[in-house]
């Protein structure tokens, strides 16, 4: 974890020197921000990629959802994004980098669902935090043993849900 991390053994991992590290960051919380807009920035690749062709769509919300939840299971990074970035570099930080990526994606596409008609009108802000709220807290409950399927299927529904379409009568 971040704590843990001494920059001797940063630089020793990275093979460059002391003097090199602190050339490119002024101190170690420099670099583990640049780690996290890293994180994110693939993310929301991943989410990009997995959309494509669907915009306004509950389908492209569900292979959002979806990029989301498998982008985040990438080895340690729940743990960076979700645990260790809020503490370190503080939430209004962690969201600030977030909205550059993931969560400007999804603001993005929740309201082009929206003016689409593909979901209920509802205002985008709250929404917005919400459902990334519910994307953060499934990729947790994954990381944390949850079966994925059942976490997917449940996130869907709730898709489902803002459109109207629960199925249920």
């Amino acid at each position: 974890g971040f704590a843990g991390a001494g920059t001797p053994a940063i630089v020793k991992q990275a093979g460059v020197t002391r003097g090199a590290l602190y050339h490119h960051f002024s101190d170690k919380k420099e670099l583990f921000k640049a780690i996290v807009e890293d994180d994110c920035r693939a993310v929301a690749r991943q989410i990009d990629r997995q959309r494509k062709g669907k915009s306004g769509t509950l389908t492209a919300l569900k292979r959002g959802a979806d990029a989301f939840i498998s982008a985040m299971a990438e080895e340690g990074r729940t743990r960076i994004i979700l645990i260790e970035a809020p503490a370190v570099l503080g939430q209004a930080g962690v969201v600030a980098i977030e909205e550059r990526h993931a969560r400007g994606l999804l603001r993005s596409a929740l309201s082009t669902a929206m003016e689409s008609g593909a979901l209920d009108n509802l205002p985008l802000v709250p929404l917005t935090e919400l459902m990334s709220a519910m994307f953060d807290s499934a990729s947790l409950n994954i990381e944390n043993g949850a079966r994925r399927k059942e976490v997917l299927t449940v996130v869907h529904r709730i898709i489902d849900g803002l459109a109207g379409n629960t199925g249920v009568s």
